[in-house]
This record gives C-alpha cells, sequence and structure tokens, in this order.
C-alpha cells in the first residue's frame, strides 16, 4: 500500500513530524514501513506562467516562439511542445532553476532567437512516465484556469509528497485503504479523524424504474448496490485528484474512471462502472457463472468460466467478472452520458478462485480477497456519486437499488485490565487501556476492570481476547513493555552430540570433495521402490502415499534418498557437468500400515553419488575417473574418522551391479550398502557411470562412543614387510587382511593391500593377493628374531586357514 501524506492531511492533522518520524511511528505499532520515496525531487524556481502569444520560430519550423507572463515578468521562451498554445496556463523553468537530476536551466540561444527559460512536461518535473496521463503524455502540461500565475508548481503539482510503503501483513487488511491508515495514523498520533460526508443531491426521479437487481448466490454476494448516474460528461478528473492518484501509484484516465479510482484507495471499497445503455437491460442478476460460459473482459481477452466463478449479468450474457474485472461490453467510453455504479460485497473465496483461474490481479480483487468493511460499501458509492455530481455534471437518481443480506454486527471481545498486565508484564490502570480504547476509536462498555468492546467493522482482524490484547500492547508501545532477565542459573546453549556429529560428517565429506544437496523427501511412483537399503526391504515397509499429491512426481514420502540424488546427478549430465559428486543427510520415513495411524517412523540416512572424474591433473597428466574404490575409501575414511568398526560384504541388491556392490554391515547388523548403479537402470534414468552408498546414520551415531582418545607418538622406527600368498579365486582379500591383523598382533600395526594379480602365470581358479605389513613396538626397537617370528606365525596361519602359499 503507497500513502501520501498529503493525502492523508486530509484525514488526520500529523502535525510538523517529519515523514521519518511518522515512519518510525507506525513501524514500531506494528505495520512495517518499507521505505519512503518522493513524487519527484525537488525542484527550484518553477512557476504557473500564462503564454500570452505564441508564434512559429523565424528559423525552424517545429519551434514556436512564445511569450509567456511568470508573475513578475514576462520571459521570450522557445518550446518545441506539439500541444503548446496561446492561453495557456504551464509549469515554467524560470532562468536559474533546477529540475530533477540537477539540469539547471540557463539563458540559451535556439537558431538565433534567445530563449529564458522552459515550459515543462510531467516528465521533466520529475513525474514517472507510467503515470502521465495520455492526453499530456507527449507534451507540455497544461493546468487548469484556476491556478494563480508566478505561483510555485510544487504544491500544485503535488511534486512535495512523501509516499510512504506499507508492508502489510494479511490481517490488515483495513490500511488497505486511506481511511484505514488514517484511523491508524490518528491512534498513534493522538489525534481525531476527519471523514468524509458524502450527501449527494439526488432528483426526484427513481432509481427503481431503470433497474432492478437479483442475486441467485447470496453466499458469495450478500450486498449489491446500484446507483443510476445520468447525463455524466466524461473529461479529465481534477487536478489534485490526478495529483493523489499518481502519487498512489494509478495513472490518471477520465473522471468516471479515476472517481471509482479514487473512492477505491480512500474507502478500499472497489466500484464499477457500467454504461448503462450499453446494459441492453434494465436488471442486473448476479450468479455463478454456468460451464464453459464465455466473457471478453476489458482486456479484450475472452475467458471461459466455470460454475465456480460469480458473474455479473444483465439477465442473459456476463457483463462482468464479480469482484475482478468488468466485461468490454459494457465499458465506459468518452461517449458513455449514463452509468450504472456497482458497490458490491463480494467473499474473498469466490474472487480468489477467478484470480486463480484468469491470473487476473488487481487492486479491487486484493480488498475482496483480503476483506473489505460491510459498513463502507454503500457509503462508498454515496461518497463516488457525490464526486461525480461535482466533477461529472452527473445527475444522481433517487435511492439505492440494493439486495442485502449483509451481517454489519459488531463483534464484541472481553477484557480484564489483570489479565491484560499479567499477558504483558505491565501494571496498567484501567484509565490508560480506556484511553488506547478511544485512540482506536473502538466503542466499548466498562465496569470496573471489566471492558466490553464492540469491534468496528472495519477491524475484520480482531475477534477474540488475544487480538485487543494486541491493540493495547502496540497502542500503548512495545518499547516501553517492561523486560526482565530469566531468574536463577543460566548456562549458554550447545550442539546435542548427535548435532556435533552431523556437523562433523558433513565436514568430512565436503573435505573429501563431495557436496551437500537437498532433495525434495516426496518422490514419483517410478521411484519409489528403487534403491532401497536391504534391511529396509526385508522389514516389509510399505510406501506412504499422499492423499492429496502436489504433482505426479511428489506422490510418496521417500524410503530412500538415493532416486532424488540421481536425478540431481543426471539434471546436472544432461547440462554437460560431468564430474559430481554429491551427498545429502536426511529422513526416510518407513511404516508397516497400508492405512497410517500413526506417524511414520524417521530414520537418519546418508546417502552419497559420485559420477565422472575425481581427479583430474592436466598439468601432470595424471587423472583418476570414478570407481568402486574411490567410493569405497570415502566410506571407509568416514567409519575411520567416527572410529565405527564395519565390514564390508560382497552383495547382490536390486538395481545395484552385480559384481560391484557391497553390503556394509555394523557387527551382524545390516546399516546400509555401496556400488555401482546397474547399467540398465543407469541408462532408464539418462545417467553415465555413477556410484552411490547408503547408510543407516541412526545406528552409526548409537555405536560411536563420544570419547577423546589420545594415541602416544612413537618414539622407535617402523619395519615393513611385503608378502604375497596365492589364493583360491573365492577367497575374500579382506577376510585375508584381518587374518593377518589377528594372527600378527600386537606388533603388526597396519594391514594395506597393494597388489591382486590374475593372469597367464597364474593357474587357474587362483589369484596372487600382495599384502604390506608394517611392524613397530612403541616401548622398544624390534630386533629381527621377533618380527621373523610374527612373520611366520601369520605365514602359518594363513596357508593353513585358507589353503594359500607364498608366491616365490
Amino acid at each position: 500500500m503507497l500513502v501520501s501524506l498529503n493525502w492523508l492531511k486530509n484525514y488526520v492533522n500529523i502535525g510538523s513530524i517529519s515523514p521519518e518520524e511518522l515512519a518510525e511511528k507506525i513501524t514500531k505499532s506494528g505495520i512495517e514501513v518499507d521505505g519512503i520515496e518522493y513524487v519527484a525531487e525537488k525542484s527550484e524556481n518553477v512557476v504557473v506562467g500564462y503564454i500570452r502569444s505564441c508564434e512559429k520560430h523565424p528559423n525552424a519550423d517545429k519551434l514556436n516562439l512564445c511569450q509567456v507572463d511568470v508573475g513578475e515578468e514576462t520571459l521570450q521562451i522557445i518550446c518545441g511542445a506539439p500541444n503548446v498554445a496561446q492561453g495557456q496556463k504551464v509549469a515554467v523553468a524560470k532562468p536559474g532553476a533546477v529540475l530533477p537530476g540537477d539540469f539547471k536551466i540557463k539563458k540559451v540561444k535556439l537558431r538565433g532567437v534567445e530563449s529564458n527559460g522552459m515550459i515543462c512536461s510531467l516528465q521533466e518535473l520529475g513525474i514517472e512516465e507510467k503515470y502521465v496521463p495520455k492526453d499530456v503524455a507527449e507534451g507540455i502540461f497544461v493546468f487548469p484556469e484556476a491556478v494563480t500565475v508566478g505561483e510555485p508548481v510544487e504544491p500544485i503539482l503535488n511534486l512535495n509528497d512523501a509516499i510512504l510503503e506499507f508492508d502489510l501483513t494479511p490481517n490488515r487488511a483495513d490500511c488497505l485503504s486511506m481511511l484505514g491508515v488514517a484511523y491508524e495514523v490518528a491512534a498513534i498520533l493522538d489525534q481525531p479523524v476527519k471523514l468524509p460526508n458524502p450527501k449527494p443531491a439526488m432528483v426526484e426521479e427513481d432509481a427503481h424504474q431503470f433497474i432492478s437487481v437479483e442475486v441467485e448466490a447470496p453466499e458469495w454476494n450478500p450486498y449489491y448496490g446500484a446507483f443510476i448516474i445520468r447525463n455524466v460528461t466524461i473529461n479529465p478528473s481534477p487536478l489534485w485528484m490526478r495529483n493523489y492518484l499518481i502519487a498512489a501509484g494509478i495513472r490518471p484516465i477520465n473522471n468516471v474512471v479515476d472517481i471509482t479510482n479514487y473512492v477505491l484507495l480512500e474507502y478500499g471499497q472497489p466500484l464499477h462502472a457500467f454504461d448503462y445503455d450499453k446494459l441492453d437491460s434494465d436488471k442486473i442478476v448476479v450468479r455463478r457463472a454456468k460451464e464453459e460460459e464465455a466473457i471478453v473482459t476489458l482486456d479484450e481477452q475472452e475467458r471461459t468460466l466455470s460454475n465456480e466463478h460469480l458473474v455479473i449479468t444483465n439477465g442473459k450474457e456476463p457483463i462482468a467478472l464479480a469482484g475482478v474485472m468488468g466485461g468490454l461490453n459494457t465499458e465506459v467510453t468518452e461517449g458513455t452520458t449514463n452509468v450504472l455504479l456497482e458497490a458490491a460485497f463480494f467473499a474473498g473465496n469466490a474472487v480468489r478462485n477467478a484470480v486463480k483461474s484468469t491470473g487476473l490481479r488487481s487492486e479491487s480483487s486484493t480488498r475482496f480477497e483480503k476483506g473489505i468493511d460491510p459498513n463502507r460499501v454503500k457509503l462508498a458509492g454515496l461518497r463516488a456519486c457525490e464526486l461525480l455530481e461535482q466533477y461529472a455534471d452527473a445527475t444522481i437518481l433517487k435511492h439505492v437499488v440494493e439486495f442485502d443480506e449483509l451481517d454489519q454486527t459488531e463483534k464484541q471481545v472481553e477484557m480484564d485490565t489483570t489479565e491484560i498486565n499479567k499477558r504483558l508484564g505491565t501494571e496498567l490502570e484501567t484509565k490508560q487501556i480506556v484511553d488506547i480504547l478511544h485512540r482506536l476509536q473502538f466503542a466499548f462498555e466498562q465496569h470496573d476492570d471489566q471492558i466490553t468492546v464492540s469491534v468496528p467493522t472495519r477491524r475484520g482482524d480482531i475477534t477474540i481476547f488475544e487480538d485487543m490484547l494486541e491493540e493495547v500492547a502496540r497502542i500503548y508501545g512495545y518499547d516501553q513493555l517492561p523486560y526482565t532477565l530469566p531468574a536463577g542459573a543460566s548456562q549458554a546453549g550447545a550442539l546435542t552430540n548427535k548435532q556435533a556429529m552431523i556437523r562433523k560428517v558433513k565436514s568430512l565429506l565436503e573435505g573429501a570433495g563431495l557436496m551437500e544437496s537437498r532433495t525434495y523427501t516426496l518422490i514419483s511412483d517410478n521411484a519409489v521402490s528403487k534403491l532401497i537399503s536391504p534391511e529396509i526391504k526385508e522389514g516389509q515397509f510399505v510406501p506412504i502415499e499422499l492423499k492429496l499429491p502436489m504433482s505426479e512426481d511428489h506422490k510418496y514420502l521417500r524410503q530412500s534418498l538415493l532416486p532424488e540424488l540421481l536425478r540431481v546427478i543426471s539434471h546436472n549430465q544432461a547440462r554437460n557437468q560431468i564430474d559430481l559428486a554429491y551427498y545429502e543427510l536426511g529422513s526416510v520415513f518407513l511404516t508397516k500400515e497400508r492405512e497410517l495411524t500413526k506417524q511414520p517412523d524417521e530414520r537418519l540416512r546418508l546417502a552419497g553419488a559420485i559420477s565422472g572424474k575425481w581427479m583430474d591433473h592436466p598439468w601432470q597428466q595424471d587423472n583418476k575417473t570414478v570407481d568402486f574404490y574411490v567410493l569405497k575409501g570415502i566410506v571407509e575414511k568416514l567409519f575411520d574418522y567416527l572410529d565405527v568398526s564395519v565390514s564390508f560384504n560382497q552383495a547382490k541388491i536390486a538395481d545395484m551391479h552385480p559384481g560391484r556392490t557391497a553390503e556394509l554391515k555394523l557387527g551382524h547388523k545390516r546399516i546400509g550398502f555401496l556400488g555401482q548403479v546397474h547399467p540398465s537402470l543407469q541408462k532408464q534414468w539418462d545417467l553415465k557411470e555413477t556410484y552411490v552408498f547408503d547408510i543407516n546414520m541412526d545406528e552409526v551415531f548409537y555405536a560411536y562412543t563420544p570419547s577423546l582418545t589420545y594415541k602416544t607418538i612413537p618414539k622407535y622406527p617402523s619395519i615393513v614387510r611385503d608378502i604375497a600368498f596365492v589364493l583360491d579365486k573365492d577367497v575374500l582379500a579382506g577376510e585375508v587382511k584381518k587374518t593377518i591383523a589377528e594372527a600378527g598382533a600386537p606388533l603388526v600395526k597396519q594391514v594395506d593391500v597393494f597388489d591382486v594379480y590374475q593372469g597367464e602365470h597364474m593357474e587357474a581358479g587362483k589369484k596372487s593377493v600382495a599384502y604390506s605389513l608394517v611392524y613397530q613396538d612403541p616401548e622398544k626397537t624390534l630386533t629381527d628374531e621377533e618380527i621373523q617370528a610374527s612373520f611366520e606365525k601369520i605365514i602359518e596361519e594363513v596357508t593353513q586357514k585358507y589353503q594359500a602359499y607364498i608366491r616365490s
């Protein structure tokens, strides 16, 4: 809502307070002022001038030589505007004047003739092009006769006006009108409100002779008032009205349209003017639209309607989409002489339906959607009639033809001084609360400390005690409410162990080169059963389907993070982003109930997806493509970091590559898997070779022991021994590694696989696996004899357990 301070001054005395001070007070009262702008930059030495003569420039066909009276003197000014003429009163920038943009006016010679000043257009005075009336958009601005020659133009054109932009919350629809803002500012400044008192002069001719009103959908239209206005003269609206509309961000058009817009902003009540002679009927019927019924709206677009739309008709066809836009067939034009003025109350849901289906949102529809004051509907129509009588020479017929089932009663709210002080922590007296109610102009009855407030219908946001409590607090002043520090001992906030571990896990993965992704918790039908971890799949959990999904792509709660992560990978690869590594730490939702009777089980899982090159160093001609071992290394690093012992076991899992997939076990409990996505699924989802992991972090965090551990830095040297065993090809290298570590303990500190060989020099069904063993004792330097004894024990254990032998 844009609020013109000069317009606001017509209703409430704001005194000498600056726009900035007023904006601060309004913001402190609970309505945020987003900013302050001025209609135009300040200009100097620009006055009203009278063109005494206007002749062609002797040396230029498109220039005019004007003699302009500016009060104290007559200036010779050369003007090229197409609409300049003798007898006009115009805005003149005298020599030495400064226009917006720091444009200084000097005496100059144009084609050999002296020019002493400049006749200005509205644009040159700082008004934005989009708000300039079309009749003066291509030339200078011409004042009405009433202005005084030599008078400064700033106040006449409202150029000195400050505009406050309100950022209104949905509940404060009352401040979508100048009168609503006036009530608010009056309460803040403790000033009275001066309201218009419209009393249009009506002739004896009765409007009922020309129109009747029927409403077939009273639940959507409880009030409809029709005013008949005769002998309208279409002209530009008065200058003051045009100024206020421009300040409010509305372009003036003509007196009839401008008056309806002016009253809309003044009262917050939308009005609509129909050309009565184009109605081709003597009745108005308000009804639901018929299915597939059509209307051509004022924007010349044909709209197809449904039974969920409310229309105004002439009894035969729609002439307006209620609360949104009028029809082209009854548009007020320059030839209009008789007008039917509509003042109606339309239900917010009816207007909202029309706005959503047509995309037509306007100042009128916004106010109907948020709620209008039922007691201002008819009053706004009378105000418009009064203005049409004054500025369009209109004749107003007696009586309003109306349908009225509108509830105009005021809500009652009980207040108690003791309870108010208890809630606010204040020590207010009942007298102070009563004073606040007077400032708000709320009627009430008082019995000692009990107050019954009659809430005016303009304040539809107030229905209960807590609403009135807020009114008392904000007018009293939020900054005056007492504050206290919590009693007793206090301590600084801290992360829980789980929160701290989540941060550490994220930090480690990001340090390893993965980027965090946040995907939808909702998933499509064709992905809901894909890439689910074995322990979940075997738990016989069923997908949870939404009753009213927003789309087919977001129909189920996910049981795995991976489908959406792979969608992110596919989306990026389709846009030539090939080297990708993402992880997500989030919840999956599990239940065994086909008809939910309780909340699903929410479990925390960590998933990752990587594809493309893991490392690329062109300068060294070195690169590494992502493979199973890169992925396994990342997961191993994670568990090493958490000091949680996990085993990797070869497995076959649906939607995963049968030879490049492993299952994760924590003790005897399965907690996830890792490996390559099955090639057929990669092709189906348009993926390049991609590797993924999925881990149950609830189990991992449960196994994690949050304790500090220290290891003494070794003082004595380590010794490395390598050994290669020839094993059956089905023997797992990891199992042999585990056996070596157990047999070599405590001297063997580290065991690594560094080579696997199968080929022409190896007998069929066999493979050679080479291990590197690190020996170290923290208390002494190991002797060759100690190392050899341990080495021989390892060989004996491995050869006996796996029927292996040492490769020579």
